[in-house]
């Protein structure tokens, strides 16, 4: 596969694993942090706006998996590819929502 494809699933982990945080708060009623926040003047925002939010980040994660190429989970470079996107942005999305600098 060209590594496009690959890349496109490491961007897919990173969408799938922004997306998650946000539509679990958004239905369970609780207000979290998203880019919108500066437009909101307040720290957190809606959970109407995390569950849009985080349905928008799934389904960006869907479109990199299925539609740019083949995604195929018993596929090793497919499941590094995707795991790596969601590992680093986990971590990533950990030391900002526990207030720890990045750097």
């Amino acid at each position: 596969m060209p590594i496009l494809v690959y890349i496109a699933h490491f961007f897919g982990g990173v969408f799938l694993a922004n997306g998650i945080p946000h539509f679990v708060s958004g239905v369970s009623g609780k207000p979290f942090r998203t880019p919108f926040v500066r437009a909101h003047g307040g720290n957190v925002s809606s959970p109407a706006l995390n569950v849009v939010w985080g349905w928008l980040n799934l389904l960006v994660a869907y479109l990199l998996f299925i539609d740019v190429g083949p995604f195929f989970l018993g596929s090793l470079p497919d499941t590094i590819a995707s795991a790596a996107g969601v590992l680093l942005t986990g971590l990533l999305l950990a030391k900002l929502f526990s207030g720890e600098r990045l750097i």
